[in-house]
């Protein structure tokens, strides 16, 4: 299998500002705000591109499915830095499902020596691109001064 293999089956495209390809999977009845009550994507990065870092106003849960281990920055409103990886090896610290709390800067990538990652994302209430919020390194390296090398390099101008 091969990521053209992939984005042809699937029928991806371009992420808007974010980076990767993605298509739309699922997304429940409207709510009376205009969101829809939950979102699911299937989404593919490749070792040239990456997730830019954004913040949603609601958890999002990543899925690994396929390919290499996917690596997220995450960035929390208290200060705090990690990464997790996502990927099959969970009996050594990878996780095929990992939630993203709302309100958490996240960026990501295939882990270094992968060539690409087949993930998907759920939201409830569901994703809109109001509700996405692209980050800006100058001021990310400045609030989160211990990470700054993984910011430069998962950040991008709209």
């Amino acid at each position: 299998m091969t990521p053209d293999e992939l984005i042809a089956h699937y029928g991806l495209e371009p992420i808007p500002a974010e980076g990767g390809l993605f298509r739309r999977t699922w997304a429940g009845p409207q709510r009376p705000d205009g969101r829809p009550e939950g979102t699911a994507i299937v989404a593919l990065l490749t070792a040239d591109d990456f997730s830019a870092l954004h913040r949603l106003p609601s958890d999002e849960i990543w899925h690994h499915y396929l390919g290499d281990p996917l690596e997220l920055l995450l960035l929390a409103p208290d200060g705090g830095t990690r990464t997790e990886v996502l990927g099959p090896d969970v009996l050594r610290g990878q996780h095929v499902q990992f939630t993203v709390p709302a309100g958490t800067w996240m960026g990501g990538r295939v882990r270094a020596g992968g060539s690409w990652t087949l993930f998907g994302c759920t939201m409830a209430p569901g994703f809109t691109f109001q509700g996405y919020e692209h980050g800006d390194a100058a001021e990310l390296a400045a609030r989160y001064p211990a990470a700054a090398a993984g910011i430069a390099g998962l950040a991008r101008p709209l």
